[in-house]
C-alpha cells in the first residue's frame, strides 16, 4: 500500500525522535543556583555533568535571565579572570563538575531576585561526537551556600 508524502514524512520524522530518545542521556547531579538579593543582575548555577559518551555543553538557556552562558573562572599571573565558553567538553564516562571558581553556568541580566527554596528553568543543549543535538530541561533549586570554614560571622574571629 502506497501512502501520500505527507504520512511517509511524519513516520520518518517519528522514527527520528524516537532514536534521538533512545541516546542516553547526560547525567545532572547536585544542581543548584545561587540566590540572589534585590538588584543583582547576575548568578552562577552549578552541577555535576556526566556524559555516557563524549559530549559538549554547547549552550544553556533559561527564562529568568535575558543571557546565559557557560563560563570559567581561573587564575592568570594572580588575577581571577572569568571568560565566556563556546563549550565545555565532557569525556565518555568522566564527570565534570561546575562550580563556584571554576567552570559555571552564568545567568545575567536576571529579570527578578532569585529566592532560596524557589526553582529555577534551566535548558541546557548538548552536541555528541555525531554532531546530534539534545536538549534537557531542568528545575534547579536555588539555595544560599555556606561559607567556607573560617568566614562564618561569630566564633573566635575579630575585626
Amino acid at each position: 500500500m502506497r501512502y501520500p508524502i505527507v504520512f511517509q514524512t511524519l513516520a520518518l520524522s517519528a522514527g527520528l525522535i524516537v532514536a534521538g530518545a533512545a541516546q542516553a542521556q547526560v547525567v545532572v547531579a547536585d544542581a543548584w543556583v545561587r540566590a540572589t538579593v534585590t538588584g543583582q543582575k547576575a548568578t552562577g548555577a552549578f552541577m555535576k555533568l556526566t556524559a555516557p559518551q563524549t559530549t559538549r555543553l554547547v549552550a544553556a538557556s533559561s527564562p529568568v535571565a535575558g543571557v546565559v552562558e557557560v563560563h570559567e573562572m581561573k587564575m592568570e599571573k594572580d588575577i581571577m579572570k572569568m571568560a565566556a565558553l563556546s563549550s565545555l567538553d565532557l569525556p565518555a564516562g568522566k564527570t565534570v563538575e561546575l562550580k563556584p571558581g571554576g567552570y559555571h553556568v552564568m545567568l545575567m541580566d536576571l529579570k527578578a531576585p532569585l529566592n532560596k527554596d524557589s526553582t529555577v528553568p534551566l535548558t541546557l543543549t548538548f552536541k555528541d561526537a555525531k554532531g546530534m543535538t539534545t536538549q534537557q530541561e531542568l528545575k534547579v533549586p536555588v539555595q544560599q551556600p555556606t561559607p567556607p570554614a573560617g568566614m562564618q560571622h561569630g566564633g573566635a574571629h575579630k575585626h
